[in-house]
């Protein structure tokens, strides 16, 4: 060897000995990137928070907050310590480190701290600072925290990711007559100078996202059910309301705890169960512990509330309060698997209401509330995985959708069908027990009940939970034998494991065959006389079915004479797939709903039906057929409203009615019902009932709906309703002109604040009869689609997408889609996805009316 390929070894070797002796450097990236959060997880415990606000009476008032962090340091990298906290170089006052200044430096979104500064085990780092408003969704006279899920560094300085678990204390100063509510129970109070300074007791361990405050001015209702105590805080100024509600509520979340100790062998693992009803929520509840908040209008229902809006809320309490296990009790590791707490929220809602509705089909029911959702994504060229990877936290909200809240609960009844109920339920207790207080992950899980099932867990998993899209499932009669074949529509040879419970006869006589469908082909014998064949006969079954044309043709025709509710319902959404795919057209499918919608008695079914028929009346009709098919469909929906069904049943039809109404004839009976001169027997119309009525009759285009509007607007007695409505007078505005300034108004940060107000006011502008005025806001507004995800809260990209296209079925909305994913291409790839989710159903009605094709 030459001296000079010595030198150049040996200094390779240092290089590598060198390069491998030197500590990664802590990213300080925008945001929490993995390495960031995997390398406090690593290095820091025993974490302690306790945060002091002082919240003013004015909004416009800076909220002043102290904070001091507890926690057992054990970096021998001597890697700087990294806090999170928005606006470090504005917002932070004063930073202390075991009583000391330091010398610490803002980097992006973190308070960078140098090794120096700490000691091995032990510190306590105090901060004074003004808290951020951007997750404290201030109002006039209230305020909530909302942190989910990397919102808490927005307003507070911590550490701001799901592993690194704290348990925290609260101290808030607010206006004397302010309520607050936090995660622990309250300790003291104590009023002075018209200010009262509230105290709350240590929490137990949990991790960021669920830190929580409200405060403000709310009503208090108390119940004590079985030695438990339930405060209820809420805004609602309809005492009749409150009361007519009240009951209910607390029964529901009673029974709903009731059970989940019960299934899980887990008392309630925290120590208050407070719940507060936010009026205009952006979501319908989070699981903060301690202080759950809804959705005011989800929780107190009207008097003439449907059996879907009953089975909704009720399902609804049970997802957030079985969070208290799932999710709050044991969390994710990183959002990654964010699905698995909404999987298993979900996935016991929808046991846990079961017997507070005997009456209901609850297998219908499951089909009805998953099946259609799930498919409106998974169908489209925009479908992503149930579990996603994710690099960095600030993009954990574009996780959020359809496919964890409603397929994924479809997948999990797969899975304990797989490994059997008895089996899944201790492997549940196991999972619980043993990460109780921390982390785990969705292998974690799998792995566990692997050990107990003789089932390949881990290959079932791969397709169903890694992978995107369904599989397509078609039916074909060969040599009179029946050949069920899958295949994967993106022709990747992907096989998904399932079992088919298939209906196979006639109206008269059909049995269920089940089968186990895999790569090959089945061919089942002896069933040359069928009518029909309908593979998800059980209603769990998952995929793209194609009924061949002989099975098409029979549902059509007996739909309402097969003999189970489930069964009728299986049927619907699968001739609802064959419409959306090209092989069933929407004026055989519109005129079989009506025809059904006269004689279907079981409202589940009927809510269904007429979800699909306003879909076609909206989207897949013309104009000039919209208004053929007006009369018809108007007086099928009044002759049910006046029928003799059960007032809940009426109530579904009342509804569309309002709704779908374009004719003279219709919209001048609407105004009657909106000045009183009209009524409904038996079916009220509340204030929220009266405010949509008459922004409907606006955006109907009546000759008088400015005036209109400035009635309705002087009847509004709630003053958080009254201001809701003034936000959103100008996108009901009957000029163009006033309607585009609206949206214009949009692109500031601030006019945005009240998400739910926005999406509707987005819907305003971009309804059906309007959207031949509104097609050039679509472009404007996919354009802002990267800021709405940067400043918005988790649903609001997806809201703000599907409000902006629903309303529009023409060849150039379509076009103007399709023109912007082209012009971007260096948009992200989770924004593409939910822009192609959003679309789709513009994409569609443009292909079967328009005979577009976009390739």
């Amino acid at each position: 060897m030459s001296k000079m390929l010595k030198i150049f070894s040996l200094s390779a070797l240092l290089a590598i000995v060198v390069t491998s002796c030197v500590p990664k450097i802590t990213p300080t990236d925008q945001g929490i990137p993995w390495a960031l959060a995997e390398h406090r997880s690593e290095t820091i415990s025993d974490l302690r928070y306790h945060f002091a606000l002082d919240i003013p009476q004015s909004r416009t008032e800076v909220i002043t907050g102290k904070s001091r962090i507890r926690l057992d340091w054990n970096d021998r990298s001597a890697q700087p310590l990294v806090i999170d906290f928005l606006l470090p170089q504005h917002r932070v006052h004063t930073v202390l480190v075991n009583g000391m200044e330091t010398d610490w430096k803002p980097v992006n979104d973190h308070i960078v701290i140098p090794a120096t500064a700490l000691n091995p085990g032990m510190n306590s780092i105090d901060l004074t600072f003004d808290a951020g408003d951007e997750a404290f969704n201030r109002r006039e006279d209230f305020l909530y925290a909302l942190f989910v899920p990397d919102r808490a560094h927005f307003s507070l300085p911590l550490f701001d990711q799901p592993n690194l678990k704290g348990q925290v204390t609260w101290e808030v100063t607010v206006p004397e007559q302010w309520k607050v509510i936090a995660n622990g129970p309250e300790a003291t109070s104590n009023t002075q100078n018209g200010r009262t300074h509230f105290t709350f007791l240590e929490t137990q361990p949990m991790p960021s996202y669920l830190f929580a405050i409200a405060a403000g001015v709310f009503e208090r209702e108390t119940a004590e059910i079985n030695g438990r105590t339930f405060n209820m805080y809420h805004r609602e100024t309809d005492t009749d309301k409150v009361a007519r509600n009240r009951d209910e509520i607390f029964r529901l979340h009673a029974s709903t705890l009731d059970w989940l100790e019960d299934y899980t062998q887990i008392d309630y693992p925290f120590q208050k169960f407070d719940f507060v009803l936010i009026p205009s929520f952006q979501y319908g509840g989070m699981e903060h512990p301690g202080g759950i908040l809804y959705r005011q209008a989800g929780i107190f229902l009207d008097e003439t509330a449907t059996q879907n809006q009953m089975l909704g809320r009720a399902s609804l309490i049970a997802h957030e309060t079985a969070h208290m296990w799932f999710g709050d009790l044991v969390t994710m590791n990183w959002f990654d698997d964010v699905w698995t707490k909404e999987v298993f929220a979900n996935f016991m809602a929808a046991k846990i209401v079961n017997p507070s509705f005997p009456e209901v089909d609850h297998e219908l029911r499951f089909l009805t509330a998953h099946h259609p959702t799930a498919y409106s994504v998974d169908r489209t060229d925009g479908a992503n995985p149930i579990r996603q990877p994710l690099e960095n936290l600030r993009f954990a909200g574009t996780l959020y959708g359809a496919i964890i809240y409603q397929k994924a609960p479809i997948v999990m009844r797969h899975l304990e069908n797989r490994v059997g109920a008895d089996l899944f339920r201790d492997g549940m207790r196991e999972y619980l027990s043993t990460y109780a207080y921390g982390n785990a992950t969705w292998p974690d899980l799998i792995a566990l009940l692997d050990e107990r099932s003789e089932q390949d867990l881990a290959a079932w998993s791969q397709v169903w939970i890694e992978e995107a899209g369904r599989p397509s499932i078609s039916i074909s009669w060969e040599d009179g034998d029946v050949v069920i074949r899958q295949q994967d529509p993106a022709k990747r040879a992907r096989v998904w494991p399932q079992t088919l419970e298939m209906r196979i006869g006639s109206i008269d006589a059909n049995e269920l065959i089940t089968i186990e469908l895999g790569s090959e082909p089945q061919r089942l014998q002896g069933f040359s006389n069928a009518k029909f064949i309908l593979p998800n006969g059980s209603g769990i079954e998952y995929g793209e079915f194609i009924l061949d044309t002989q099975s098409q043709v029979y549902l059509i025709a007996n739909v309402d004479a097969l003999d189970t509710a489930l069964l009728r319902g299986a049927t619907w959404v699968t001739l609802w797939e064959q419409l959306l795919e090209g092989r069933l057209a929407p004026s055989v499918f519109l005129q079989t709903a009506l025809d059904s919608l006269a004689i279907e008695q079981n409202e589940l079914i009927v809510s269904r039906i007429l979800a699909y028929t306003s879909t076609i009346y909206w989207n897949y009709l013309s104009s000039s057929e919209r208004r053929s098919w007006s009369s018809e469909v108007e007086n099928l929906l009044w002759s049910q409203v006046m029928s003799e069904r059960s007032r809940s049943g009426r109530s579904s039809f009342y509804s569309a009615y309002r709704n779908l109404t374009i004719t003279e004839e219709g919209v001048s009976r609407l105004q009657r019902l909106w000045t009183g001169d009209d009524q409904v027997a038996e079916l009220p119309l509340s204030e929220l009932d009266q405010i949509s009525l008459a922004s409907g009759l606006a955006i109907k285009g009546i000759a008088n709906a400015e005036e209109v509007l400035s009635q309705q607007q002087e009847r509004i007695e709630n003053p958080d309703r009254l201001a809701r409505f003034k936000f959103l007078r100008a996108s009901l505005s009957v000029d163009p002109a006033v309607r585009a300034n609206f949206f214009e108004s949009l692109k500031f940060e601030s006019n945005r604040d009240r998400e739910a107000w926005v999406v509707a006011g987005l819907y305003n502008i971009h309804h059906p009869l309007r959207a031949g005025e509104s097609i050039e806001l679509i472009y404007p507004a996919l354009n802002m689609i990267e800021e709405i995800q940067e400043t918005g809260d988790i649903f609001f990209p997806g809201r703000w997408l599907d409000s902006t296209l629903q309303g529009h079925n023409s060849l150039a909305a379509a076009e103007t889609v399709k023109r912007f994913l082209d012009s971007r291409p260096n948009l992200s790839t989770r924004l593409r996805l939910k822009i192609l989710q959003s679309a789709d159903e513009v994409f569609r009605s443009a292909r079967l009316l328009h005979g577009w094709d976009v390739d």
